[in-house]
Formats: structure tokens, C-alpha cells, sequence
């Protein structure tokens, strides 16, 4: 696996890229160290790469167990410690799903999506951070 990331601004706007896409993910750092807002801060990607990993297998298993998703979304939040490096200590996943789903089933495959298959997942615990998740369906 291979990325690469390329400054864009005298700040710390960067866009990077990867050979697997077409599309530019732009990052920026907090205002404090001259960041602009053009672009989401890195912590918040780990965010979203524990987010989208976790659903990318969820929706997986519900389709692959013939359930109908009329719609998804994910909220994510998270703590992190005082002391530099301000790593996460305990993040929550909050699935929104929509559609003819068995609540078994979905319970089911978000345990399976999040603790067995979602490789972000399994760094960030490794790495002593406390996650949980949560469904609501057809809410």
C-alpha cells in the first residue's frame, strides 16, 4: 500500500492521494499551527478511517444476509487525553441504519465489522484506545 501526501499552501495545507483513486483527501492543521480550515485535521481521519472501515464490512455482511439498507450513516465520537501526544482514549460508533433490517442480524455483523474484521479497529485497541458502538435502526 503506498499514499502520498504534497503541500499545497506556505501553511500546513497538504492534499494527499493514493494510486487506488482519482480523488484528493485535503488536510489542514488547527488554526494554532496556521491551519485554514481547507481541509480536514488528521486525527479526524483516523476518525473516519475507523468509521468507514467498520461500515464498508457492516453493509457487506447485511447484504450478503439479504437485508434491505434504505439508508446508513455513522456518527463518531471521541475523547482524547490532555498530555501531548493527545492520542484517543475511548471513541464511540453510532450506526444509523434504515430499511427491512433484522435487529439480530444487525447486531451480529456491527460486532463482526467492528471487533473482527476492521483492521483500523484493531490498531487503535492495540494501542490501549476503549471502543464501543451503538445501532439505531429505522430511527
Amino acid at each position: 500500500m503506498k499514499v502520498a501526501l504534497k503541500r499545497v499552501n506556505d501553511a500546513v495545507h497538504f492534499e494527499a492521494s493514493a494510486p487506488s483513486s482519482t480523488v484528493k483527501v485535503h488536510i489542514d492543521g488547527s488554526p494554532d499551527i496556521g491551519g485554514q480550515a481547507l481541509g480536514v485535521r488528521p486525527m479526524e481521519m483516523v476518525l473516519m478511517a475507523l468509521a468507514s472501515c467498520s461500515s464498508l464490512d457492516l453493509v457487506t455482511i447485511l447484504k450478503k444476509q439479504k437485508q434491505v439498507i434504505e439508508d446508513f450513516s455513522v456518527d463518531v465520537e471521541a475523547e482524547r487525553r490532555e498530555q501531548i501526544p493527545n492520542i484517543f482514549t475511548k471513541i464511540h460508533l453510532l450506526f444509523h441504519l434504515k430499511g427491512d433490517i433484522d435487529p439480530a442480524k444487525a447486531e451480529r455483523a456491527a460486532e463482526l465489522a467492528v471487533k473482527k474484521y476492521c483492521s483500523v479497529h484493531d490498531m487503535l485497541v492495540a494501542g490501549g484506545v476503549d471502543i464501543s458502538y451503538s445501532l439505531e435502526i429505522n430511527s
